[in-house]
């Protein structure tokens, strides 16, 4: 595996709308939505997500064979996401905990529409601006420094809701389904993915995964769906795709051992080594059934 070069985080680089909304009810920000933003503007998280993870995706990727480059599986969700949604120039998206940008910038690229990302961490809006403009996508692509819990948006404000793994880092998922439903239109959707914790998981298998990433709990198909329903959503699918959480975790923990120097180097000795430990968490839970992944769309029709 070779390490890409990232372009330097220019905070200047004129890449499209650059709003920020971080004092936007910042006093009632959740604990863990704050704990999320810390963790992904250190600098050790940020070396790590962009060159082992897979650079402008970093979620769970879809795997067509065991030893695929993540990269590629992380876009092949993004593909199957979008595939479950109609999208053409008229939609506006609303990607919330963008991360990087890679999906805004595929959905920008290949279906036209205009995106805005709304992302926690300022270290990885900078990147997605930087990668927007050097892409030219900064005219469809708007990154704006908020949470999800606090959507700085009126009501019915887009057509589409998209999200990928990262409504866990949320202390009150319920409000942000309903803060979601809020901003979609009649007749829109809310698509998103999300680890989660199987309704009938194992407590005591599921606990180091919950201390690696300083939560109490995750979300289960069962939570969302009710959280749906009370929100004014009708859940339309949920595929079940829980055999890739455990191959991408895998996957990432091979690259972080086989990159291991290199990796050191960019996010230092005691960040790699608790991150070896979690992602074994992660796989040993997955692999007992204690965890589930998978796509949700849901249809706003009230």
């Amino acid at each position: 595996m070779q390490f890409r070069k990232w372009p330097p985080l220019d905070s200047s680089t004129n890449s499209g709308s650059i709003v920020s909304m971080h004092d936007h009810n910042e006093n009632s920000r959740s604990k863990a939505a704050t704990t999320a933003e810390t963790y992904y503007d250190g600098s050790d998280a940020d070396g790590f997500y962009a060159s082992i993870w897979g650079g402008e995706d970093i979620h769970i990727g879809i795997y067509e064979t065991t030893d695929e480059p993540i990269r590629d599986a992380s876009r092949r969700t993004v593909a199957t996401m979008a595939g479950q949604v109609e999208l053409s120039a008229t939609d506006t998206v609303i990607d919330l905990g963008a991360g990087y940008g890679g999906s805004a910038r595929y959905l920008a690229a290949h279906h036209d529409c205009r995106v805005t990302c709304l992302n926690v961490s300022e270290v990885q809006n900078t990147r997605n601006r930087t990668l927007n403009a050097q892409q030219n996508l900064a005219g469809k692509i708007d990154v704006v420094h908020g949470d999800f819990e606090h959507l700085p948006y009126g009501d019915a404000s887009f057509s589409v809701v998209w999200s990928q793994d990262a409504l866990l880092h949320s202390g009150d998922r319920a409000a942000v389904v309903a803060e979601a439903a809020r901003v979609c239109r009649h007749d829109g959707t809310v698509v998103f993915t999300d680890p989660m914790q199987a309704d009938d998981a194992d407590e005591g298998v599921l606990q180091p995964v919950l201390d690696r990433i300083n939560l109490s709990s995750l979300g289960s198909p069962g939570f969302y769906r009710r959280a749906a329903t009370e929100s004014g959503l009708e859940v339309r699918s949920f595929t079940d795709l829980t055999p890739h959480l455990v191959r991408h975790y895998t996957r990432v923990l091979e690259e972080l051992l086989k990159n291991d120097a290199e990796a050191r180097r960019i996010s230092g000795d005691s960040y790699v080594e608790r991150m070896q430990t979690g992602l074994r968490h992660w796989i040993s839970a997955g692999s007992s059934g204690s965890l589930v992944w998978g796509i949700f769309v849901m249809d706003k029709r009230r």
